[in-house]
């Protein structure tokens, strides 16, 4: 059954479809922002990989006719993804990969095909609307949603989703996106702007954020589906807990070594001798001997970045010796 919701955001209504088309995807929702029309729909397979690393892939679809083109080739056809496509697929990607649970290894597709353009609504950010919401709404697990705006500043006053007249006299180019309690993605350009200026155009951008958050919470409410039960990839607290006794001390000591090359020498040292040491037990297969290896080193990896970031915001140092400020 078709349900529509709208939303009046910063003088431009958006309206959101569910329901009607896609029916065979995981879900689907066609985003109408001002003039611009983006279809955005999930699915996700029902097979658990075992791969080292969440497999989502993102989709932006730009179409010719979506602004009232005709590719001009000689096949007539839509040609590969243009560099700007590739851009706003990261955005989203960005955005949304972190809020999918720890060990998720089910495969995951989000594609956003834009049907209309109106250049003074973003296409790029009705996908990521739409994208968060599809995702949201199906039985995926996911711990979203998400939102992005763009925020320009113009006679100094800042605006959201500035149109393309005033971006052209914009002092401040920057995207921000994230949850209802924390920005996770920002890209940004100014023409020399204080620190303080762009703290305050990301909080003005946040503001925003939390008022489509609050918008998407209303639609997976009235039509959201229960999450589903996947299996999640995990490392037995047993090996974490041997491999962490045996190196944390080293590895985190190698982590603060000042020279870029001696660092990566010595962490590189430390696991490829701990990985040796697995790699010489006795296991029942050698599926089993390769998982193992494979989850030391995941382990490893995971000291070496809880170091650099525990450097970073607790000591407020990198691991070169540098101070962040």
């Amino acid at each position: 059954m078709k349900k529509t919701f709208e939303l009046d955001f910063e003088g431009r209504k958006i309206v959101v479809e569910v329901g009607e088309i896609a029916k065979q995807t995981a879900a689907a929702v066609l985003v109408r922002y001002g003039e611009t029309v983006v279809l955005s729909n999930v699915t996700m397979s029902p097979r658990t990989v075992d791969w080292d690393f969440f497999p989502l892939s993102v989709e932006y679809q730009e179409r010719m006719y979506a602004a009232g083109k005709i590719p001009g080739s000689f096949l007539r056809r839509e040609s590969r993804p243009s560099s700007h496509a590739i851009l706003a697929s990261r955005i989203t990607d960005r955005t949304m990969r972190p809020l999918f649970p720890e060990g998720f290894r089910n495969e995951v597709q989000v594609v956003s095909q834009v049907m209309s353009v109106d250049y003074d609504c973003s296409p790029e950010l009705a996908a990521m609307l739409g994208s968060s919401l599809a995702v949201s709404i199906s039985d995926i697990p996911f711990n979203g949603p998400i939102a992005g705006v763009y925020v320009g500043r113009v006679d100094g006053k800042l605006i959201i989703n500035p149109t393309v007249e005033q971006k052209k006299v914009s002092d401040i180019d920057l995207t921000v996106a994230g949850t209802k309690d924390a920005i996770n993605m920002v890209e940004a350009g100014a023409a020399e702007v204080s620190e303080e200026d762009m703290l305050d155009a990301l909080m003005f951008g946040h503001e925003a954020v939390k008022k489509l958050v609050a918008f998407e919470e209303e639609v997976i409410k009235e039509v959201g589906l229960p999450k589903r039960e996947v299996q999640l990839k995990t490392i037995p607290e047993e090996l974490r807990q041997e491999v962490v006794a045996l190196i944390d001390e080293r590895l985190r000591k190698a982590v603060s070594t000042k020279d870029k090359l001696e660092r990566e020498e010595k962490i590189a040292a430390i696991e490829a001798e701990t990985e040796a040491l697995y790699a010489e037990k006795e296991y029942a297969s050698d599926k089993e001997k390769a998982t193992t290896v494979q989850r030391v080193h995941e382990i490893q990896e995971d000291i070496v970045h809880q170091e650099v970031r525990r450097l970073i915001t607790d000591e407020k140092i990198r691991p070169d010796g540098r101070r962040v400020d």
